[in-house]
């Protein structure tokens, strides 16, 4: 939710035909920008999903957007629908940086697995360098598990990127890791190594696994089912609509790997607003498989990386083979009716100081989806955002969410019974501002109207609202 956002030209053509009767019968599903979307799965933007379930509550680890942060962005659920932003002590560009370490590169990429003797470990790449960290618990606190030093180093080999490291365990217990990448969008390598029971350290030569054809470039992702090894990878540009993903099965961990006839599996799908999909995960969840992948942000706009984290299904054939994905912005039943019952603002009328385009007014923080938000007009310092809740009523809390979680807002809560005279519930434009997602707002107050009132200040702080709920 920037600006110099431009619609894809395609997409609206699609849409126009659909509504005019004209479309193709698969894709009316939901638009993306249709109310309760299940797709995108978190507010804000994420890329390079890793899935952990453990003790009733799902983790979600991601990549923070555009490329990546001093830190990683990390989410809890206790069912897939309802999220909150948790913050990681480590990993950080700070605490993962060698004396070879790429300086301008950010933290990317994590892959979060838990071992058998319970401990999770996290691999994560910063600076074309792959770090490894335990914890007890996947909010951690985490600790550094190869003595302050890279289990990957950046001179490993030069030729390729050391990123985008991914740990397998077999049914048996033993661990494999996974990782490489090309430079400039081309000339892919994917490593394996067979791991020892501590997790950072090898057990054997590391083995090129990269499937022959030309299609690997990043994000290596194992899955196994019904006995064979199904390597999954991501190819093409990321900001950009050439960017999907592949896959190639073998008989062993380390391959040799085919590529499958019906590879890639999951790609740009114009017409139904489905814009360069990959680096993903696979996880299992009530007998049934899951693809929890990144896509871009719509509007699309290319050499940019707003991309934003989306779940869909995904189904291993008993022959062997992956079925193609079916893309969508409704989401599967995991990730579907979010909606708050209790939300006093859902028949609320939301207005604003200003608009960035045609596509982030202020109604969209009132549709229940995570791919829409407002956004005032560019360079415009301030701003306000309203909503008139249609009577006086007692008003327990507002419940925010922002485009970026990590980022300080500057902004106040104010309530008003007429529209005319306010009251500040909520000031934090001068003492550094509020983090997190969702934040909620407790102050109880009778009011009509409710108002987020940001600070005078230019538009290169952060101010644009996703969603805003009020109970």
């Amino acid at each position: 939710m920037h600006c110099n956002r431009r619609p894809v030209l395609g997409a609206a053509l699609a849409a126009f035909f659909v509504l005019a009767g004209f479309g193709r019968a698969a894709a009316p599903e939901t638009a993306w920008n249709a109310p309760h979307a299940g797709n995108p799965v978190l507010p804000g933007y994420y890329a390079d999903p890793s899935v952990v379930q453990f003790a009733g509550k799902f983790y979600v680890y991601a990549t923070l957007d555009p490329w990546g942060g001093r830190t990683l962005g990390c989410w809890e659920s206790p069912d897939f629908k309802h999220w909150t932003y948790q913050v990681l002590n480590w990993p950080t560009k700070e605490a993962c940086s060698s004396p070879e370490s790429n300086a301008g590169a950010a933290v990317w990429a994590p892959s979060v697995v838990r071992a058998p003797n319970g401990r999770f470990f996290m691999f994560v790449s910063v600076g074309s360098e792959v770090w490894v960290g335990s914890a007890a618990h996947p909010l951690g606190p985490w600790t550094d598990a190869h003595g302050g030093k890279p289990l990957i180093g950046r001179d490993y080999d030069r030729a390729y990127h050391m990123i985008d490291a991914e740990a397998f365990i077999d049914d048996d217990g033993t661990a494999y890791l996974y990782w490489g990448s090309g430079w400039n969008w081309v000339n892919g390598r994917c490593y394996a190594v067979k791991l020892k029971s501590d997790f950072v350290t090898f057990d054997g030569e590391v083995q090129v696994v990269t499937p022959a054809g030309g299609h690997y470039f990043e994000g290596p992702f194992m899955a196994k089912r019904g006995g064979r090894y199904f390597l999954m990878y991501s190819d093409g540009v990321t900001m950009r609509d050439t960017y999907c993903v592949h896959y190639a099965v073998g008989a062993t961990p380390f391959g040799p790997f085919t590529e499958a006839a019906n590879s890639p599996i999951l790609a740009t799908d114009r017409a139904r607003d489905i814009v360069s999909p990959g680096h993903h995960a696979v996880f299992r969840y009530a007998g049934r498989d899951f693809i929890a992948y990144h896509r871009h942000r719509l509007p699309f706009v290319t050499e940019t990386a707003y991309r934003q984290l989306c779940v869909d299904e995904i189904e291993f054939t008993a022959d062997g083979r992956i079925e193609k994905v079916t893309p969508t912005h409704a989401g599967p039943a995991l990730v579907q009716g979010r909606a708050e019952p209790h939300n006093l603002a859902t028949a609320a009328i939301a207005t604003a100081s200003s608009q960035l385009d045609e596509f982030h007014g202020a109604a969209a923080v009132l549709d229940d989806n995570y791919a829409t938000g407002w956004e005032p007009a560019a360079n415009t310092p301030g701003g306000w955002l309203q909503l008139d809740l249609g009577a006086v009523m007692l008003v327990h809390r507002s419940e925010l969410r922002f485009e970026y979680a990590w980022k300080s807002y500057a902004v106040a809560l104010e309530a008003s019974v007429d529209g005319k005279i306010w009251q500040t519930l909520v000031d934090h434009r001068t003492d550094g501002g509020v983090t997190g997602s969702p934040i909620g707002f407790a102050k109880p107050a009778r009011a009509r109207y409710l108002r987020l009132q940001f600070a005078e200040t230019l538009k290169n702080e952060p101010v644009a609202v996703i969603e805003w709920a009020v109970f």
